[in-house]
C-alpha cells in the first residue's frame, strides 16, 4: 500500500497583498502527476485545507476541482481539519464527496466509528486502518467524561488534564482501530496484520515552527510530547510547516506545507511524504514501512535579504539568476548599514529595483548603533510593519496578563482574517 502524506495547503492565503492561486494550482497539478507516477492508493491530508474560517469563493473551487481531477486516478482522499479550518464549511459538502472517493473529518466526534477509515487498495482489497484525528478543539473535549473543568483549577491543572484528554483520545482510537483491523483481517481470510496508520493536528515536544505557523490556543499547551502517542505504523502529523521527525522517529512525521508560506521559510526545501508498506502476506509479522521525501518544486521564488542599498543589486544576482522566463522574485529585505536611516529609503530602493523582476512585499530596516554604543531611532512606515507589529507595540504599552495579551492577539487575527479575505470578495463584486 503507497500513501501520500501532505498537510497545510492554507488554500486561499492572503500573503502580504499577494494570492497564492497560481501556487496552488501549480501544486496540484504536480500533485497529480506523482499519483499518478507512484500509482499511489491514498492521498491523506493533515489538517489546514483552507487558510481561515472564512475561505474566499476561488479557494473553494480549488478545493473541489482538485477532488474531481483526482477521480481518474483511482486514488482515495482523506481530508482533515485543522486549526485554520471550519468544521461547518468542511462538513457542508463531506457528504457529497462520498460518492467521489473522498472522506473528510472536519472535527471530533465521540463516536470513535466516526473516525475510524479502512484504506484501500487499488483493487479494493483493504490494506490498512485509519484513526483519522484533526485539529482537537477544547469545545469538542469537553463532550467526554473526563472533559469537564472543575473549579479553581488552575491553567497547569487545566494544562495537564487537557494533554491527559489528547492521550486518552489516541489510546481509544488505537485500540479501535487495532480491533477493527482484526476483524477486516479474518473476513479478508489473510495471515498479514494490517497496519494502524494515525494523523495529528497539533504541535510536538521539539518540533520547529515557523513564523506562519499561527499559535494554537487550546488553554495553556504548548505540545504535546510523542509518548502520549500510541505505537502506531505511522502517524501522518500537520501544523507545523516544516517537514521534519518527531522524537527522532522515522514513522511520526510531519509533511510540512507544500509552499512557502512566510519569508522564513523560503530556504526550506517543501516536501511531499511517500509511505510504503510492504507487507508479506504469509507473515504473521508486521513490518515497518518505508518513509521516502519527494521534493516539490518552487512554483513562487520567495527571498529574505539582508543588505546595504550599495549592494543589493549583486546580492540579488543569484536569486535573479534563477528566474524562469516571466517570473518575479518577492522579497523581504533588511536594510543594513548606515543607509537604514536615509528619509528616503523607499524611493531610492524602488529607483534600484525598477529595472528588476522584483516586487519588495516587506521591509525593514536594521537598527544602527550610534557613537555612544545607543541603537540610533527612526520612525518606520507602514510598509515595514505587519499588522501584528502594530499590535504588539500598542500592547506593550498596557498591563496585561500573558494570558490576556495572549487572547487579545487571537482575537486581532481572527479580525484580520476576515477582512483580508473580504478584499478579495469585494474586488470580485466589482469585476
Amino acid at each position: 500500500m503507497r500513501i501520500l502524506h501532505t498537510s497545510d495547503w492554507h488554500l486561499g492565503q492572503h500573503f502580504i497583498g499577494k494570492s497564492r492561486a497560481a501556487e496552488h494550482q501549480a501544486f496540484f497539478r504536480w500533485l497529480k502527476q506523482q499519483i499518478i507516477t507512484l500509482n499511489a492508493d491514498v492521498l491523506l491530508v493533515a489538517g489546514d485545507i483552507f487558510d481561515t474560517a472564512t475561505p474566499p469563493s476561488y479557494a473553494r473551487e480549488l478545493y473541489h476541482q482538485l477532488i474531481v481531477d483526482l477521480q481518474p486516478t483511482g486514488v482515495q482522499l482523506v481530508l482533515l481539519g485543522g486549526n485554520h479550518d471550519s468544521v461547518a464549511v468542511l462538513q457542508e459538502s463531506a457528504t457529497l464527496l462520498k460518492c467521489l472517493h473522498t472522506t473528510v473529518v472536519p472535527g471530533y466526534q465521540t463516536d470513535l466509528n466516526t473516525h475510524l477509515i479502512p484504506l484501500s487498495h487499488k483493487n479494493g482489497d483493504i490494506g490498512a486502518v485509519l484513526a483519522a484525528v484533526p485539529f482537537l478543539r477544547p469545545r469538542d473535549l469537553s463532550q467526554r467524561d473526563d472533559g469537564k473543568s472543575q473549579p479553581g483549577q488552575t491553567a497547569a491543572e487545566k494544562s495537564t488534564q487537557l494533554q491527559s484528554q489528547i492521550s486518552q483520545v489516541y489510546q481509544e482510537l488505537y485500540q479501535a482501530a487495532a480491533d477493527l483491523a482484526a476483524t477486516l483481517q479474518t473476513q479478508q481470510g489473510q495471515t498479514a496484520p494490517l497496519p494502524l496508520i494515525a494523523t495529528g493536528h497539533l504541535t510536538t515536544v521539539g518540533a520547529s515552527s515557523t513564523e506562519s505557523v499561527r499559535e494554537i490556543y487550546i488553554g495553556t499547551l504548548e505540545a504535546l510530547p510523542a509518548s502520549c502517542l500510541p505505537p502506531f505504523s505511522y502517524i501522518a502529523l500537520g501544523h507545523i510547516h516544516q517537514a521534519q521527525k518527531v522524537a527522532g522517529s522515522d514513522f511520526i512525521r510531519y509533511s510540512g506545507s507544500p509552499i512557502a508560506l512566510s519569508f522564513d521559510e523560503a530556504s526550506q526545501q517543501k516536501q511531499l511524504l511517500l509511505v510504503d508498506f510492504q507487507q508479506d502476506p504469509a507473515s504473521t509479522e508486521l513490518t515497518n514501512p518505508t518513509v521516502s521525501s519527494i521534493d516539490i518544486p518552487c512554483f513562487q521564488p520567495l527571498l529574505s535579504l539582508k543588505s546595504d542599498l550599495a549592494s543589493l543589486k549583486q546580492q540579488l544576482q543569484p536569486a535573479l539568476a534563477k528566474l524562469a522566463d516571466g517570473e518575479q522574485l518577492w522579497l523581504e529585505l533588511v536594510v543594513s548599514g548606515e543607509t537604514a536611516l536615509l528619509s528616503d529609503l523607499q524611493l531610492q530602493l524602488q529607483e534600484q529595483l525598477a529595472d528588476l523582476p522584483v516586487e519588495l512585499l516587506k521591509l525593514r530596516r536594521e537598527r544602527v548603533a550610534t557613537r555612544a554604543g545607543e541603537a540610533a531611532a527612526f520612525e518606520p512606515s507602514l510598509l515595514e510593519l505587519t499588522p501584528a507589529d502594530v499590535l504588539q507595540s500598542r500592547l506593550s504599552h498596557e498591563s496585561l496578563t500573558d494570558e490576556l495579551s495572549s487572547r487579545l492577539t487571537q482575537l486581532h487575527q481572527q479580525a484580520l482574517d476576515t477582512v483580508l479575505q473580504s478584499e478579495p470578495a469585494a474586488s470580485e463584486a466589482e469585476a
